[in-house]
Formats: C-alpha cells, sequence, structure tokens
C-alpha cells in the first residue's frame, strides 16, 4: 500500500494535470485508472487524502446505498462503481459488517452483468479479511475486485461498462468528500475537490459512447451534471473551490448518486 502522504500528493497531482508517459501494468492498475494524461484516484486514495487534511469521522460518513431498480445495464454499471466507494467507506469507518454486507451487494450486481467467476471468488475473500479486521488487506482486495470487473468486462468487450463502471465510483468519492467539506470547509480540504483534469476526462470517455447510450436518461443526466460541475471545480489560478461552490457541487452529487440509486429515469 502507498504511504498516504504520498497518495496525498498523487490526489493532488491528479487534480492539477498529472501526465504519465507510459501506460500502467495490470499491478499498477490495483491503484489507478489511467487514461494518456490523467490518472484517476481510487476511492480509498481519495479518501486516504481527505484523512491528511481533516479527520473525517468515517462512521457517521458510512451511509450505504442500496440498488432500487436495475432496468438497464448502463444503470447496473453505474450503480456498480457507487458500490465500490461504498465498500471503502465502511473500511474507512473500520466497519466490518458493513463491508461485508457491501461485498456481498458488489457480487451480486456483477453476477447480473455476468462477469467472470474470479470476480465472484472476491467475496469469500472480502468477507475473511473483514472477519479478521483487516482493513489493509481489504483496501487491496477492493481495488483488486474493482479492476477485475472492469477487465472481466473489457474481455467480454463491454469496454462502454467499464467507463460506467468509472464514473459511478468517482461521483460517490466525490459526493462524499464534497457533503463532509461543505460541513468542514478549508482551503486544504476543498483543493481536493479541484479536479477538472479528471473531469474533462470522464465528460471525454462519456462522449465516446455509443449514441444509443448516450441518450439513455440516467446517462444524459449524468453527462450534463459533469458539465455543471466542470464549471465548479475548474478555477483560475489553481486556487481551492469557495465555500459556495462546494455547497453546490455537494447538492449537484447527492441529487446525481440518488438518482443513479433509484435508476431515475429523469435526466
Amino acid at each position: 500500500m502507498l504511504i498516504r502522504s504520498a497518495i496525498f500528493a498523487a490526489v493532488l497531482l491528479s487534480a492539477g494535470l498529472l501526465t504519465a508517459a507510459e501506460p500502467l501494468t495490470k499491478d499498477q492498475m490495483k491503484s489507478a485508472i489511467l487514461s494518456e494524461s490523467v490518472t484517476i484516484p481510487t476511492p480509498g486514495e481519495f479518501f486516504a487524502a481527505m484523512d491528511e487534511q481533516g479527520q473525517p469521522n468515517w462512521t457517521q460518513l458510512f451511509a450505504p446505498k442500496s440498488a432500487g431498480a436495475t432496468a438497464s445495464r448502463e444503470q447496473m454499471a453505474l450503480m456498480l462503481g457507487v458500490l465500490v466507494a461504498d465498500g471503502y467507506i465502511a473500511v474507512e469507518a473500520q466497519d466490518g459488517q458493513g463491508v461485508k454486507n457491501t461485498g456481498k451487494d458488489i457480487i451480486n450486481l456483477a453476477k447480473k452483468l455476468n462477469v467472470s467467476q474470479s470476480v465472484l471468488s472476491r467475496g469469500s475473500s472480502i468477507n475473511d479479511f473483514a472477519e479478521n479486521n483487516d482493513w489493509s488487506a481489504l483496501r487491496e482486495e477492493l481495488e483488486a475486485t474493482q479492476n477485475e470487473v472492469k477487465m472481466s468486462m473489457a474481455e467480454q468487450k463491454d469496454r462502454d461498462l467499464v467507463i460506467l463502471v468509472t464514473v459511478g465510483a468517482w461521483i460517490r468519492g466525490t459526493q462524499v468528500a464534497s457533503d463532509y467539506i461543505s460541513k468542514n470547509y478549508s482551503p486544504g480540504l476543498a483543493g481536493l475537490l479541484r479536479q477538472p483534469a479528471i473531469v474533462e476526462y470522464l465528460l471525454a470517455e462519456l462522449g465516446k459512447l455509443p449514441e444509443r447510450m448516450q441518450k439513455e436518461p440516467l446517462v444524459a443526466g449524468v453527462q450534463q451534471n459533469l458539465r455543471d460541475i466542470l464549471a465548479l471545480v475548474n478555477t483560475k489560478d489553481r486556487t481551492p473551490p469557495t465555500t459556495e461552490a462546494v455547497s453546490d457541487l455537494a447538492a449537484r452529487m447527492n441529487a446525481l448518486v440518488n438518482d443513479i440509486a433509484r435508476g431515475n429515469k429523469e435526466s
């Protein structure tokens, strides 16, 4: 595992256009999702950066989402990303039962998306580590589970769903962070939300989805919200978002996560 100060630096760098000369290996994928120019921190890395800047009460922040209607594969993929982020929150809260419950939800939803058996076997590992309160191992197992889900989708030529899982996890992580920071504002914490390069990358990837998927109301709603969010986090001279901008961001992210969880078809 990376040292938390190193993770904190990585998150700040990624918020300011971290460039990478070489693609990540499979092992390196355990800690990040790479585009040609932007490294997206996992929810665990983002939350570690929050710990570096403040003292969040993760027990209070752990309010897991339950999937509502799952009529579309797009909604399931977005919700799978939300659940992955919930797993990291449960680990931060050191809530063993919460980790097991979230792990079960991840596996059940993954089954509906026809992921490989290697992903499903992660469920027992998550339970074992949670039973033993092995939080470090649980972080690694969640990273491995997320990456195996994505690799399984890619192998099934479901790359379009891979980006939706990534978007769902980023949305949930940012929702938790912005909600906390809006109530405990400091420039250091607010600076973690300044991630224009990541938002631009996610929008670009969503723009590559088939037209049919982009017209799906939930996906279209996600795209529109990300465009609005970009304006909030793309501050001049890399200054932290203001208290007003953080509050606006938190409200938008809360509504967006609720839409994903409900399978809301209203854009």
